[in-house]
């Protein structure tokens, strides 16, 4: 039986509705449908083929997250059960089905339980963020209580869900914003930095004395990754940045006689290796969820099938809140 997907066949190409083989578990894998699919500005940047670590050969289903109902599941999976709710980053790169789909076959290693607090939609707009932020903040730098983190774009999708996290973990969290979403960032109980107003060097000695940050975690790249260098601490800070893709200098990092560290998330899906740890983490952060420490900022705007193309135009734009799309609401 075919199952509907929503193809581009070229970059930038139109997003066509079209029916593609009915999908079947093999060895660890889940078969489930979709209820929801986030859009990301991986996602576009993967549809124009401007994103050579993360390939897409066209002609293909695209999109990474998703939140849904698992419909079978493979004898090897003890884990999940058909009706349980599931939400994960499972595919769209590297050959693999994306979430624009009426159903996909998912590793169940890349899988979570839903959280039990938030909607299909909420769910669906966070794993790649999730992912993104605690692989961070604390696979790499360690966040514990009493420090003191600076997020760059704290209203962003990956920004947004780290200051959640790092207040989860006990610290005390800065951001940088523009005015008009500072708002977001008070919401949370976080500081707002103006960047477009204040330089680093006046930022680091308003709110540490000169000393800078205890972690920096960049989520913009290029001249914020410098900044970052910037305003971490002397001896003990460490940076982190999941664009750290161009070229920089280390002397201000080495002057301060700080660390570094890179964030591929998307790695596991690429090789195969370690997907059970991103699993593990949205288990986590699930229950961070389900706690009251971590939701999704979504975009106003609902998007159904019939929208893809304008979710993906939104996000391409800027779009504030999370774009996603629901097949099932």
């Amino acid at each position: 039986m075919a199952r509907t997907a929503w193809l581009v066949e070229e970059p930038n190409g139109a997003f066509v509705e079209s029916g593609i083989a009915s999908p079947v578990p093999k060895a660890k894998d889940v078969l489930v449908r979709i209820w929801a699919s986030g859009v990301n500005p991986l996602d576009t940047k993967i549809r124009a083929g401007k994103a050579a670590h993360a390939r897409q050969p066209l002609p293909a289903v695209l999109g990474l997250d998703m939140a849904g109902v698992v419909e079978e599941v493979s004898s090897g999976v003890t884990a999940f059960k058909p009706g349980d709710e599931v939400f994960g980053m499972v595919g769209g790169v590297g050959g693999l089905q994306g979430t624009l789909a009426e159903y996909i076959i998912a590793d169940a290693d890349l899988l979570a339980h839903k959280p039990k607090s938030l909607s299909m939609r909420q769910a669906a707009a966070l794993p790649l963020s999730i992912i993104t932020a605690w692989e961070g903040l604390v696979d790499r730098a360690k966040v514990r209580e009493g420090q003191t983190v600076l997020i760059h774009a704290g209203a962003g999708g990956v920004g947004y869900v780290a200051i959640q996290i790092a207040l989860a973990f006990g610290a005390k969290v800065f951001a940088t914003v523009s005015p008009v979403k500072k708002r977001f960032v008070e919401d949370l109980h976080a500081t707002p930095i103006n960047y477009r107003s204040s330089p680093v060097e006046e930022y680091v000695a308003a709110f540490t004395g000169g000393t800078g940050f205890d972690i920096v975690y960049d989520t913009v790249g290029g001249a914020t990754l410098d900044a970052s260098f910037a305003a971490v601490k002397r001896y003990t800070g460490h940076v982190v940045s999941c664009l750290g893709w161009g070229s920089h200098s280390l002397a201000p990092l080495s002057f301060r006689g700080a660390t570094y560290s890179g964030v591929f998330t998307l790695l596991p899906l690429h090789t195969g290796e370690n997907r059970a740890h991103h699993g593990a983490i949205l288990s986590q952060a699930a229950s961070l969820a389900d706690e009251g420490q971590l939701k999704p900022l979504l975009n106003d705007r609902r998007f159904s099938p019939a929208d893809i193309a304008d979710a993906y135009s939104q996000v391409e734009v800027g779009s504030l809140g999370k774009v996603v799309v629901e097949f099932l609401a």
